[in-house]
């Protein structure tokens, strides 16, 4: 990419910059979908896992090598089975980096 400065000079584009980040999902509360967005700073392994309140897994969502960047997973509670409403917990792990956010699922 290559990007045109006031003064007519060409150059490349900046590299992009990521970082490591785990947004909040939305709609919250949902039911039964929710779209989680997360940033990524290095290329490597990249999990994100549901959880139940008693720390019992419920789905995994990623488990795969992924290039830094930005992403967006939905999550289908109906996917899994019958969930109850209650809290669930989402957690994003990618190297040394983990990160816990809390969704409500209201039926």
């Amino acid at each position: 990419e290559y990007y045109v400065d006031k003064a007519g000079k060409i150059s490349a584009a900046p590299e992009k910059i990521f970082t490591f980040n785990l947004m909040q999902n939305y709609p919250n509360p949902f039911n039964p979908v929710t779209t989680i967005n997360y940033s990524i700073a290095k290329a490597g392994l990249v999990t994100l896992q549901v959880y139940d309140i008693l720390g019992r897994e419920v789905k995994t969502l990623v488990n795969e090598v992924k290039a830094a960047g930005n992403y967006e997973v939905n999550f289908n509670a109906t996917s899994t089975g019958s969930l109850a409403s209650g809290m669930y917990i989402y957690k994003l792990t990618a190297g040394s980096f983990t990160k816990v956010n809390k969704m409500l699922l209201l039926k």
